[in-house]
């Protein structure tokens, strides 16, 4: 995909493991993430071409600007822990996209942490280049918020997923 990358880094106090068992489970994800995902559905089996559809609470839609975000699944890698969705549909600034890719990618850093690296490609519809700056913060910024979020879930619930 011809664009623009965005490269983030987020350290978490818990482990790979963890973190990514939530990741590959919906349930796990509004469970986790209960504040601002009101129900998850599944179509497929989870690996490549499957499409999860995040309905958003009230608060959060309003802040993503829409009350759903649909992806599909380009890549399930549970041995390196990579996950890759295409963006199907959703979030603020969508209406200003051709295309959306994101990839996460949890590595162990120690007993119990794990860092994050979240990257989004993404291509514009008009072919300018770069979201402006504060799109661009927002775009990483509701991500490395569910991943905090799950974190937060985690270390509250110790023996859950485990």
């Amino acid at each position: 995909m011809a664009g623009c990358v965005i490269t983030e880094e987020c350290a978490l106090a818990v482990s790979a493991d963890r973190m990514w068992k939530v990741a590959c489970s919906g349930e796990a994800l509004q469970k986790a993430c209960a504040a601002f995902i009101d129900t998850v559905v599944e179509e497929g089996d989870g690996g490549p071409g499957s499409v999860t559809t995040l309905m958003l609470s009230a608060a959060a839609a309003a802040d993503a600007g829409g009350s759903s975000m649909k992806s599909r699944v380009v890549v399930r890698d549970h041995a390196t822990r990579v996950l890759r969705n295409e963006i199907l549909e959703g979030g603020k600034v969508s209406s200003q996209l051709k295309s959306q890719v994101t990839e996460v990618k949890l590595e162990a850093a120690g007993e119990g942490a794990c860092v994050a690296t979240f990257k989004v490609e993404y291509e514009k519809l008009d072919g300018s280049g770069a979201l402006a700056p504060e799109d661009q913060a927002g775009l990483v910024g509701a991500y490395l918020g569910m991943l905090k979020a799950v974190e937060a879930y985690l270390i509250a619930n110790p023996a859950e997923y485990a």
